[in-house]
């Protein structure tokens, strides 16, 4: 039996009451301006970017080891609970709400989704529509994070550490990036649909993470076991591809030319990406493999994110190609080196991440999105490319460092790895009691 802890239990009644004595109802509902095929897509589009959360745990759970799949799999999924509650509290009003100095929002402002029920239409959609579109995104996000602590990270302290992370670093970058008083999105910094916010901020996250935690007991023994389930892994890939339409073509927020169009960079960068990373294990002399496959056509996804409606079609194959190849490269780098980034976090979404980042920066075109008031690097202005380039430092700087912090935090309160003893029985067991039938064999 684990030692009884009342005080997460008390902490969910006080909120549920909290939202019985302030119900924050209504005065009105705006319908006027509303747009019934941008309120179907959208609504279509956050359900997409919701099974991408189940689509990663699958992704993530085939590559670890028989005795880590469970837990590894519910890392993703409680972070769909986790993050759903805090965003309804006070975590969309640090991302949307009234402006503080341009780096993150009034808690207070939506405390408890104040005025977002009845809040003025976003474009031609309804606000509260929009607010549950970005909450998608911001569950995904720490869930990212866990495959490079995977195998080795207490599940409470994990809870912690998620909850940490989205108040003090998702929900300001998102501020930073995405409100019209942001201090990026005042700089001109581009990020269609989260490669800043959602991927370089996992990306730096996990990073930390992996440093923090150290190698795995396993690994320091050289007996790593073989990734439990490949199947597993292609069922995730089809998932995370299937609902990125609703990432990066739901972020137009309209049924719209702009969406199509990012619909259609999106499948071409993940295409392209896949085939780059194999093809490119092949000229040095690898197989072609399913993982490979995999992981280069989740890269492609990632790179292309920020990228996603400011881009032509044809850029986002160059973008594809060159974001495996590189972060194939840096994956191969880090498995020479001490790091444990057990599913190389940081190679394929924090490198990836960035390398979208910048080729927005070099291919953005107003002739894809208006918005675009500075041309791209290729069009012969640089002004995008050098905001990027100081974006990309920022970001990474305040994402590392601000994850550190948080970890060293989390780790005070309650430790971040488990025991030798329960890493060597595997987390399932440890910190589950449940395990898979070849686990027990």
């Amino acid at each position: 039996m684990e030692k009884r802890n009342f005080i997460p239990l008390i902490i969910l009644l006080v909120i549920s009451i909290l939202g019985a004595f302030v119900p924050n109802v209504p005065t009105q509902i705006i319908t006027e301006g509303i747009n019934s095929g941008d309120t179907a897509w959208l609504l279509v589009s956050s359900a997409l970017v919701l099974l991408m959360t189940p689509g990663l745990a699958y992704f993530y759970g085939g590559m670890v080891n028989t005795k880590n799949v469970i837990s590894t799999m519910l890392q993703s999924f409680i972070a769909m609970g986790v993050i759903s509650v805090i965003w309804i509290v006070f975590g969309f009003s640090i991302a949307f709400g009234d402006d503080i100095g341009g780096f993150f929002g009034n808690p207070t402002t939506h405390f408890m989704f104040k005025g977002v029920l009845d809040g003025p239409i976003w474009g031609t959609i309804p606000f509260a529509l929009f607010a549950m579109f970005q909450l998608k995104f911001a569950v995904i996000t720490p869930a990212l994070v866990t495959g490079s602590m995977a195998e080795r990270i207490n599940f409470r302290s994990y809870v912690l550490f998620i909850i940490l992370f989205c108040i003090f670093i998702y929900s300001p970058l998102a501020h930073m990036t995405w409100h019209a008083e942001g201090i990026l999105f005042k700089m001109g910094v581009l990020d269609f649909a989260g490669g800043t916010v959602v991927h370089m901020s996992a990306g730096w996250a996990a990073l930390a993470g992996a440093l923090y935690l150290k190698r795995r007991k396993s690994l320091l023994e050289d007996h790593v076991l073989p990734p439990a389930n490949i199947p597993f892994v292609l069922l995730g890939t089809g998932l995370l591809w299937f609902g990125w339409f609703g990432f990066n073509a739901g972020s137009a927020l309209a049924a719209s030319p702009l969406a199509v169009s990012a619909f259609a960079t999106t499948n071409t960068a993940a295409g392209a990406a896949g085939l780059a990373w194999v093809l490119f294990d092949a000229a040095k002399g690898k197989k072609v493999s399913a993982l490979g496959f995999c992981i280069g056509a989740v890269v492609g996804l990632v790179a292309i994110t920020p990228a996603a409606g400011f881009v032509t079609i044809p850029a986002s194959l160059f973008i594809g190609t060159v974001a495996a190849i590189i972060s194939n490269y840096v994956a191969h780098l880090r498995t020479r080196s001490t790091l444990d980034d057990t599913l190389d976090v940081f190679p394929c979404h924090g490198v990836g991440g960035m390398v979208g980042m910048l080729m927005t920066g070099i291919f953005a075109t107003s002739a894809i999105n208006p918005l675009v008031t500075d041309q791209g690097l290729a069009f012969g202005e640089t002004k995008l490319f050098i905001n990027h380039v100081i974006a990309l430092v920022g970001v990474s700087v305040f994402a590392f460092a601000g994850s550190l912090l948080l970890l060293k935090i989390t780790d005070l309160i309650l430790p971040l790895r488990v025991s030798e003893q329960d890493e060597k029985a595997g987390l399932d067991i440890s910190q589950h009691d449940e395990f898979l039938v070849e686990a027990e064999s």
